[in-house]
Parts: structure tokens; C-alpha cells; sequence
């Protein structure tokens, strides 16, 4: 397989395989989703919105399912997880918000922390002993920017900066990565964690919400590819034959417009030290008792 050429076409034969797609009712996880389809997989959708998941798997092939599913509310998460039957292949971590006013998820997170770590966190766990194959989380170029404060990991003492927070919650994600595998390393276990990031890609992730911001996003979105593209590295990392921590994304200045390929860790996130304190305080935040432990 030539990796600077690799496309959606070269995904291989999924059928008998269960994936799991977060946020896929728009974007990249939409694609994710549909390329997954396409090649055969049984796809569980899980969106916020029941009535867009719907709209999104009309457009699929074979028989996508639509489940409810918010990460930014950690009853949502378990009523999920214990609603979903048989085991699952593909785990794909890929909703998310981004750079969004200063609020608060169901229960009392910082909102991007919440959702795009924490849910991902307490789901991964929750599911870990019924996967066969692999968890794929989507981070970001930000997590390069990001620090991890784990004294103020709901941003209460400091000034709310969304990029910042934006920053943090990506950073969060790829120190998941590094210690889930570390822990199936330990417990030899076949399931392996890898990591993905688009590059800069065209989604609906970047309306913000916050008009001065969206505006300034604008110059940096024509050297942006769309989420057909913005979706390879996802799908590259669900299905080709790499080792467990790998991290993949575009090839490219910026990560644009090129086909997916492995790519360096942020310096911060080969932080072992931070990665297992940041799984303890994620446990203790969402009192995630089941898979905690592997």
C-alpha cells in the first residue's frame, strides 16, 4: 500500500464488522461513517440529533443505525452503551466542538473538555471489554498549542480563552491515545489506540459561535481541503494495518489537501507522566468504573 496515494477506494472489506461513528450526522464524521458503509461495515451512528443522524444515514449504504447519543452528558453516554448489543470492531472518537463561548456540559464540565475528552474518555471505557479491534480518536493540529492545567482542568480559576480550551480538550485526546495503548500494551490485549487529525478541513466545526472568530477564520479556510479529504486520515488509521499509538495525518505545509500518512506526537503529548494523571482524574471526573482499569 503507497500511503502519499491512499484514498477511501483502498479501504478494504468491512462486512461482519460493527463500527461506531460519533458525530456522525455532519462532517468528517458523516464520511467517516459513510466510507465505512461503503465497504461493508455495519455502522452505528451516534449523534446528538436523532432526526439528522437520519437525514446523514439516508444517504449511506447498507443499513446504518441511529443512536442518541450526547457526550456532553454523562447519563446520555450509559444509557448508550447499555442500549448497544454484540461486540464492536471499530470504536471512532470523531465529535467534537470547537473554540465556542464560555458553558458548562450537563454535568458542570468545562463544555470542550467535556465533551470532546471526557465523554470520549468515559465511552472508550465504558465499551473497552466489547471491542475487538480499535479505538480511532480525532484530535487536532491545536493540540500543538494546547496545555494541559490539571489544577484547573474545567478552566474555574482561569480566563476562559476557546482556543485555549479548544487546545486543551485535543491535547487531552492524544494523551488518551498514549496511555490507552500503554494499558493493552500491559494487558496484552489485541485492541489497539491510535489517533487521527484532519489537517485543516471545511466542516461546520469551524462556526464557533462566536462572529469575530468566525471571521477570522476565513483567509485560513482557502487552504483548507473539504471533509471528503478532511476524513482520510480517520479512515486510514480505522482500517490499515498499524502499530497501536499510531498518530496519522495529512501530508502536507498545514496538513492540506494530501493523503493521510503517520505523523509525529505534540511534544507534550509524549508526557507519560501527565497522560496517567490526566486517565486518574478523567476516572475520578466521570467516576468511570467499568474498563477503567485496563
Amino acid at each position: 500500500m503507497t500511503t502519499s496515494r491512499w484514498t477511501s477506494a483502498d479501504i478494504p472489506d468491512l462486512s461482519g464488522k460493527t463500527a461506531i461513528v460519533t458525530g456522525a450526522s455532519s462532517g468528517l464524521g458523516t464520511v467517516t461513517a459513510r466510507g465505512l458503509a461503503e465497504a461493508g461495515a455495519r455502522v452505528v451512528l451516534a449523534v446528538r440529533s436523532p432526526e439528522r443522524g437520519r437525514e446523514a444515514a439516508e444517504r449511506m449504504d447498507g443499513h446504518p443505525e441511529v443512536r442518541t447519543l450526547d457526550l456532553g452528558d454523562l447519563a446520555s453516554i450509559r444509557s448508550f452503551v447499555d442500549d448497544l448489543e454484540g461486540p464492536i470492531d471499530l470504536l471512532i472518537n470523531n465529535a467534537g466542538i470547537m473554540a465556542v463561548p464560555e458553558r458548562k456540559t450537563v454535568d458542570g464540565f468545562e463544555s470542550q473538555f467535556g465533551t470532546n475528552h471526557l465523554g470520549h474518555f468515559l465511552l472508550t471505557t465504558l465499551l473497552l471489554p466489547r471491542i475487538r479491534d480499535r479505538v480511532v480518536t480525532v484530535s487536532s493540529e491545536m493540540a500543538r498549542r494546547g496545555e494541559i492545567d490539571m489544577d484547573d482542568l474545567n478552566w474555574e480559576s482561569r480566563t476562559y480563552k476557546g482556543w485555549g480550551a479548544y487546545g486543551q480538550s485535543k491535547l487531552a485526546n492524544l494523551l488518551f491515545t498514549k496511555e490507552l495503548q500503554r494499558r493493552l500494551d500491559e494487558s496484552q490485549s489485541p485492541v489497539r489506540a491510535l489517533a487521527a487529525h484532519p489537517g485543516v478541513a471545511r466542516t461546520q466545526l469551524q462556526t464557533t459561535g462566536n462572529r469575530l472568530q468566525d471571521l477570522a477564520m476565513k483567509p485560513m479556510m482557502f487552504l483548507a481541503t473539504d471533509a471528503t479529504r478532511g476524513a482520510l486520515p480517520t479512515l486510514f488509521a480505522a482500517v490499515s494495518d498499524l502499530p497501536g499509538g499510531t498518530y496519522v495525518g495529512p501530508d502536507g505545509r498545514m496538513g492540506t489537501r494530501r493523503s493521510p500518512l503517520p505523523v509525529d506526537y505534540p511534544p507534550a503529548a509524549n508526557d507519560a507522566d501527565m497522560a496517567r494523571e490526566l486517565w486518574q482524574r478523567s476516572v475520578e471526573l466521570t467516576s468511570a468504573s467499568h474498563g477503567s482499569d485496563t
